[in-house]
């Protein structure tokens, strides 16, 4: 097959190259090649292509710094895909896209887990932006799949467990936030999710695709510690002290990102724990 993968130097796209790269022509691209917020080269670089599947997995993801960059996170994380979006229909081509949780208000009560259908709530720009994205595909292409994920790491650039490790191994103790619960997501993992879906052909929509089981950022540090036998103690706090401490401004961070994987699960997609996936990830660091 012909696969298009946008913003090919970022992590996951990174993985998702090696799960597809036997038997497929891949075609990556990233800013310098393809600007996505540009719909008429958008439209012509893919009709001239003709790519059987456009992953994309470009994206504006500083959470924070979206809150005060302007118009470039819209044009980025809502216009991209929505041109995406239009060149694929015209191809005939699925496209594959990559959401967040952020999509979610993220005040579901703790014994609940987000369901794809839940009501859309965001209160950042982030999250706004990346609804508009889903708004956007949906709008102008029948043929796609919408993945949302939160907490994903992996082996390209700098990521949560580099962090805490590099912190761990310089300091006695750690204060990390106890109250916000979700996925750790090994991007790795998300890749293979990914392929899965285009190898069962499964149908389309909008799924939830994260390591199974949920933690804490604070029970997640305690983790990272205990596989590599780091001695450094950690000490709960909530997101509201964790921010007069550290005398940051910071966009809200949603309490519960526990995503469903119900839906893509009865699609036989196979999806590891989230403690075999960081296993995984350090054995192979």
């Amino acid at each position: 097959m012909k696969i298009l993968i946008t913003g090919s130097n970022g992590m996951l796209a990174q993985e998702v190259k090696k799960q597809l790269k036997d038997n497929n022509e891949l075609i990556c691209t990233d800013v310098e090649d393809l600007d996505i917020t540009n719909e008429e080269q958008v439209m012509k670089y893919i009709t001239d292509l003709k790519p059987e599947y456009i992953i994309n997995c470009a994206a504006y993801t500083a959470v924070d710094k979206a809150e005060v960059a302007g118009e470039i996170v819209e044009k980025i994380n809502a216009e991209g895909p929505a041109n995406l979006a239009k060149a694929a229909e015209k191809v005939g081509a699925t496209l594959v896209h990559i959401s967040t949780d952020y999509v979610f208000g993220g005040n579901l009560s703790l014994d609940r887990d987000y369901s794809e259908d839940d009501k859309k709530e965001p209160v950042t720009v982030y999250g706004i932006t990346k609804l508009h994205g889903e708004e956007k595909i949906e709008e102008n292409c029948s043929k796609y799949y919408i993945f949302r994920t939160a907490w994903l790491y992996g082996k390209a650039g700098n990521n949560f467990v580099k962090t805490m490790t590099k912190l761990g191994q310089e300091r006695e103790e750690l204060n990390v936030v106890c109250d916000q619960h979700g996925s750790p997501t090994y991007a790795v993992d998300l890749a293979s999710i990914i392929k899965q879906s285009i190898d069962k052909k499964i149908p389309y929509g909008v799924y939830h695709a994260t390591n199974e089981g949920y933690t804490t950022w604070y029970d997640f540090t305690k983790e990272i510690f205990e596989q590599q036998k780091i001695e450094c103690k950690v000490n709960p706090v909530t997101t509201e002290q964790y921010i007069k401490m550290m005398k940051i401004t910071q966009a809200k961070r949603p309490l519960n990102s526990q995503l469903s994987k119900k839906k893509i699960e009865e699609q036989g997609i196979q999806i590891p724990e989230w403690k075999d996936g960081l296993k995984r990830y350090l054995r192979e660091e």
